[in-house]
């Protein structure tokens, strides 16, 4: 029952914490800012509206929402929020769920390419350049864990015996894993200093620039799977900071909402005192959260022995 309680918190309250950056941006630039249920009122919004298509377009561009939405939410059922058990897991999920998630930004890129734009196509080339960059990372991290408990599974990570947590022998190492993760959830969900997803000049914007000709319950289905990735990251980041082994379930969870409510600050902040790079300079950012995770997997030889 926990875990069906906690996975239906995730999926209703996703689209709350983009609320509280837009809150702490408001805040650092002297203004009041929108509701912090904005979110919601734009799915419901769009929800009613109606979809336009081109005539340029095929099937693909329609079943690029779909399986954005999908992939997203997949992800969610094989995470143990606050401690809980996934709703499923298996060895190795923790591979599959990634590339999951990478056929979900396939089916974007392929539905943005659909629409025959040059714009679109344009930023669907960068998003791809930046998450190979940004998947070298991911999975070193998995590298890391592996050694530290011999597992490549989510519920593993964070629910088994030897659980990953800052209070073991190598939890030191993870303060380079938390790190490095924030910076590749700020690229993987094309946050500031990556992307600005508030953006509207279209030769500097990434993401936002591959869904422009999405329309109604399409884009509603996109944004609800940004606001899933983006949950996904900071759950992930969270449990790293937190290994929620100590206490009740519903002590676990106002811990966990706690810090997962901290890292959306944490963004809305960096947001806030950081402008965006210059294009050049966004791979010498993904690859410094590669440079820490490498240094942490090699500490680790040393830490294990």
């Amino acid at each position: 029952m926990e875990t069906y309680i906690t996975l239906a918190l995730a999926i209703v309250t996703a689209p709350l914490f983009p609320g509280i950056i837009l809150k702490v941006k408001a805040f650092f630039a002297g203004k009041q800012g929108p509701p912090l249920f904005i979110k919601y009122f734009t799915v419901m919004k769009l929800l009613r509206k109606g979809s336009v298509y081109s005539t340029s377009t095929s099937f693909v561009f329609k079943l690029g929402p779909t399986v954005s939405f999908t992939t997203a939410l997949i992800v969610l059922l094989f995470f143990p929020f606050a401690g809980s058990m996934p709703l499923f897991s298996f060895h190795g999920d923790v591979i599959v769920l990634f590339y999951i998630m990478g056929i979900g930004r396939f089916f974007t890129v392929i539905a943005a390419l659909d629409t025959a734009s040059p714009f679109e196509g344009m930023g669907a080339a960068r998003e791809v350049f930046f998450s190979t960059i940004a998947e070298v990372t991911i999975f070193t991290i998995l590298i890391l864990f592996y050694r530290l408990n011999g597992s490549l599974s989510f519920g593993e990570y964070f629910t088994g015996e030897t659980h990953i947590s800052p209070m073991n022998a190598s939890g030191a190492l993870l303060l380079f894993v938390i790190v490095a993760l924030f910076m590749v959830l700020l690229t993987e969900n094309s946050r500031v200093p990556v992307d600005d997803p508030a953006t509207h000049l279209e030769l500097t914007m990434i993401h936002e620039v591959m869904i422009l000709d999405h329309s109604g319950p399409d884009l509603a289905l996109i944004e609800l799977g940004s606001f899933y990735k983006l949950f996904f990251y900071s759950a992930f980041i969270t449990h790293i900071i937190c290994p929620f082994t100590f206490a009740s379930g519903a002590v676990n969870g106002l811990i966990f909402f706690a810090i997962l409510t901290c890292i959306y600050i944490a963004i809305g902040l960096t947001e806030s005192i950081m402008a965006r790079f210059k294009m050049d300079l966004v791979p010498q950012f993904i690859l410094t959260s590669f440079a820490l995770v490498f240094f942490a997997a090699i500490l680790t030889m040393g830490v294990l022995q």
